[in-house]
């Protein structure tokens, strides 16, 4: 048998050095994102698995805003008052979208959790096994009663899968969500900022309401919050969507 090199030696000890700092820096990036997201979550008053830790780190990781694909519309209008965008009227396409439903006390863990069951299925859960990609916005279904006072505890939390896997969609191996095809859609849109909870969400749709020339056109029981931001976010982006009765 041939002797190793003396610095062939160094070379091959060297790398695995280095391999083991790299794998100590990618555990402590793990643990760093986890806390910092459970100490968001207890905020919310939800409880972050440690099961969680390497969904949270690829999506950071890929989090690039460059890389993430926009739901594809077609703008039909801009309403305006003195240089203010007061919403935008918009077509959505028929499209395929990953839905969980979920039913919590509030409706902040009730995203939470939701929206952590699809990092789960996006970053790798599914029957591709790879990471799926991240589309924005991220919707919530909301739903009131008919008055529109007050909400309900269901909410429906929805991920656009990306155009490459609209025709044939990875399968969930969590068995609570569906995938969904939903049919092509007109919105009235306004965008707002911050949080997003039972009284902000109240807020924004009963200012939509009194903006809009003919709400009765819209569904008036059914709404959409669209988040451009993760819900662990302080300022986030959001937007209410009505949706025009078919």
């Amino acid at each position: 048998l041939a002797e190793e090199s003396p610095d062939s030696a160094y070379h091959s000890h060297g790398s695995s050095l280095e391999e083991e700092a790299a794998e100590r820096m990618d555990d402590e990036e793990q643990e760093r994102l986890l806390s910092y997201w459970q100490s968001v979550g207890r905020g919310h008053q939800v409880d972050v698995p440690r099961d969680m830790a390497e969904p949270i780190q690829q999506l950071t990781r890929n989090n690039n805003p460059q890389e993430r694909q926009s739901i594809p519309f077609t703008l039909i209008q801009r309403k305006e008052k003195l240089g203010d965008l007061l919403y935008e009227k918009r077509q959505y396409g028929k499209a395929k979208w990953a839905c969980i439903r979920m039913k919590e006390k509030q409706y902040e863990q009730s995203i939470c959790l939701g929206f952590m069951k699809l990092m789960r299925y996006i970053c790798e859960q599914n029957s591709s096994g790879l990471y799926l990609g991240i589309t924005v916005p991220i919707v919530t279904i909301v739903h009131t009663n008919e008055a529109q006072s007050a909400m309900t505890q269901a909410v429906t939390v929805a991920y656009y899968l990306p155009d490459v896997l609209q025709d044939e969609p990875p399968h969930p191996f969590d068995s609570d969500i569906i995938i969904e095809e939903w049919p092509a859609t007109i919105v009235y849109s306004r965008s707002f900022r911050g949080i997003t909870n039972e009284d902000s969400i109240m807020r924004e749709i009963n200012l939509l309401a009194a903006i809009l020339e003919s709400p009765e056109l819209c569904l008036r029981d059914t709404f959409i919050i669209a988040g451009y931001t993760n819900p662990a976010a302080a300022n986030r982006h959001n937007e209410i969507w009505f949706l025009q009765r078919p």
